[in-house]
């Protein structure tokens, strides 16, 4: 599947990183520690002062704006966590893969998701919500319209602001694909694929069984020029 992962983009500025994960048994407790050393590594580095100008924060809201979202007041779900983390809360024990993902968004300081692998229907697109667009987000009913979005054949699934309920990962999810929502050129697949690999060997949760990024066209032609 991921080699035929089809992506549509009507934003500019984007790439995003698809990984497949296989949930395993055990390694809590090296999870436990894993979402501890995430949270210290992120207060060493930042300040709450500061983070606006982070780069990744500072690219993620320039490309907030021009698909017409307040930053400031829809943020980034990886600026919101960061906050809190900068404020004093630890990253919450929810579920593996999840934990995985918010220590990865934390990490890189991009919006991260993970989707249950049964509740989505490719292909996607990356778009600005429309009028009247809304799902039932992990945190209640949420207005989509000038969102960055993620669409499936089914409908919107996802937002880097806030996730949608129907591909909430539950308790009995085996196989689930985590997205990384990355500007393009300063956060990179690459630097993506290293991290998962990092966090897994700490903490074997998952296995990851295939990963893939699209980009947006321009990048994807500097790809090619490149290659």
């Amino acid at each position: 599947m991921a080699e035929t992962l089809q992506v549509r983009f009507e934003l500019d500025g984007w790439t995003l990183l698809f990984a497949h994960l296989e949930r395993l048994a055990g390694a809590g407790d090296e999870l436990a520690a894993l979402r501890q050393v995430t949270v210290g590594r992120a207060r060493e580095r930042l300040q709450i002062e500061n983070l606006a100008n982070q780069p990744a924060v500072a690219a993620l809201r320039r490309l907030f704006r021009a698909a017409g979202c307040d930053p400031t007041r829809y943020r980034p779900s990886s600026e919101a966590l960061l906050r809190r983390v900068l404020k004093g809360s630890d990253l919450p024990a929810i579920n593996p893969v999840v934990d995985i993902n918010n220590c990865l968004s934390v990490e890189l300081a991009v919006p991260c998701c993970v989707m249950a692998e049964d509740s989505v229907e490719p292909p996607y697109v990356l778009r600005a919500g429309r009028p009247g667009e809304s799902y039932e987000s992990l945190k209640g009913p949420f207005n989509l319209e000038g969102k960055p979005l993620l669409v499936d054949g089914i409908g919107p699934c996802d937002a880097p602001i806030t996730g949608s309920q129907r591909v909430k990962i539950g308790p009995d999810s085996e196989r689930a694909w985590l997205v990384a929502y990355l500007p393009t050129g300063v956060v990179t697949a690459e630097t993506v694929r290293e991290t998962v690999g990092r966090l897994l060997t700490v903490a074997p949760v998952a296995r990851l069984l295939s990963s893939c990024h699209r980009p947006t066209e321009s990048e994807e032609t500097q790809e090619n020029q490149d290659g």
